[in-house]
């Protein structure tokens, strides 16, 4: 069982035990998955079958009302156990909290959503773009949107699309030549002209299948047009904390995994196991220390959230907690491999695809560098004024 988690609510207690229960069986199938580059279906599976994909959807549209410190703490319960099934569901249950909070589409549109969402559908936003990069980094898609009657045509591949081969519906971001904006269109992913590519490749979190997204004339109705960028009112967007979470419980595995190490490697060249060696416990209590930074700064952040004042901001906290949690959990995974030896590099055990996982981390949103700069105009703009 993971350690240190601070249960607060029912949801909490109710969702750790079940997660926990099912902790061997999604592990089971976690290294297979990785050298495969296979999606987790069996793992995903049971949590719509269980219910964890409606935690986020309200209570007045039938679901579990989690808020995003439940959130927060049950994705990194469950990034312990098998980081790309944490990361895969978190955009899920990330971006449902985040549409019914904000109440971000016409009352049909979400009304229909939330009744998908209970006979357990799977969103996820396709946004990124090879031309564009990041899509926080401000370029406008290549992806088109031309209006044809009450309907729009969309063209266009997006990349990075997180559990693609799972997924029921996505938000696919377009440019809108009528409209000279940005358009997010909810669209199923069954719809005609809508394909997932076979081409993701890379080394880390490979079992999310984060296919590219082709769109050959793929025909939405105007009402799906559910958003348009720079329209409506603004506001701050807490439940990405879903990514720091799950490489929180990444970093927590790492950390576990090296302890029970430590407990149990004997070397016959000393006595005892290697838990008794100075260099050892040295690095233990750096990876314990680490992990105390990453998991309050992250906790704390979440608990500010969701007791936001009218005039409150918390967006330098929330995006301070990915890059903080992320690098904190890289340099336990780098000591918790350090305790191991040689032996963490063996592909048979997990330290390896821990490490190739946080990297992976690094590029999700909000990145780094773009964090450290709007937090650094956020307090000049606050000295100008004071």
């Amino acid at each position: 069982m993971m350690r240190s988690v601070l249960i607060q609510t029912d949801i909490q207690r109710e969702w750790i035990q079940k997660l926990e229960a099912q902790r061997e069986e999604f592990q089971s199938y976690a290294q297979s998955n990785d050298e495969q580059s296979r999606f987790p279906y069996e793992n995903i599976q049971w949590l719509v079958d269980s219910g964890y994909t409606q935690l986020t959807l309200p209570k007045a549209y039938g679901g579990a009302g989690a808020t995003i410190e439940d959130m927060v703490v049950l994705q990194t319960v469950l990034g312990s156990i098998d980081g790309a099934t944490a990361l895969s569901i978190g955009w899920h249950v990330g971006l449902v909290g985040e549409l019914f909070e904000h109440q971000l589409w016409d009352q049909e549109v979400l009304d229909e959503f939330a009744a998908a969402v209970k006979e357990g559908a799977l969103i996820n936003r396709a946004v990124s773009e090879a031309e564009t990069g990041s899509p926080t980094r401000g370029g406008r898609p290549s992806t088109r949107a031309d209006r044809d009657g009450d309907s729009y045509i969309l063209n266009g591949v997006k990349t990075f699309t997180s559990m693609s081969r799972g997924l029921t519906h996505v938000i696919v971001a377009a440019y809108v030549p009528e409209k000279e904006k940005v358009g997010f269109f909810y669209i199923p992913k069954e719809t005609e002209g809508l394909e997932v590519a076979d081409n993701w490749n890379v080394i880390g979190m490979r079992a999310t299948e984060s296919h590219d997204l082709i769109l050959n004339d793929v025909k939405v109705h105007e009402k799906y047009l559910v958003e348009l960028k720079g329209e409506g009112p603004k506001f701050q967007n807490g439940w990405l904390l879903h990514i720091p979470s799950t490489y929180l419980g990444i970093a927590q595995a790492a950390r576990d995994y090296a302890i029970d190490f430590s407990l149990t490697h004997s070397p016959n060249s000393i006595e005892g196991t290697i838990s008794d060696l100075p260099v050892v416990q040295q690095n233990l209590g750096k990876m314990e220390t680490k992990l105390l930074t990453a998991r309050h700064m992250l906790w704390s952040t979440a608990h500010a959230y969701q007791h936001l004042g009218e005039n409150d901001h918390i967006a330098a906290e929330t995006s301070a907690s990915k890059v903080i949690v992320m690098n904190e959990g890289l340099e336990v995974v780098d000591l918790a491999m350090r305790i191991v030896g040689a032996k963490s590099l063996e592909m048979d055990r997990p330290l390896q695809r821990y490490y190739r996982d946080m990297r992976a981390g690094l590029h999700n949103p909000p990145m780094e560098d773009m964090t450290y700069t709007n937090i650094a105009l956020g307090v000049l703009e606050e000295r100008r004024q004071s």
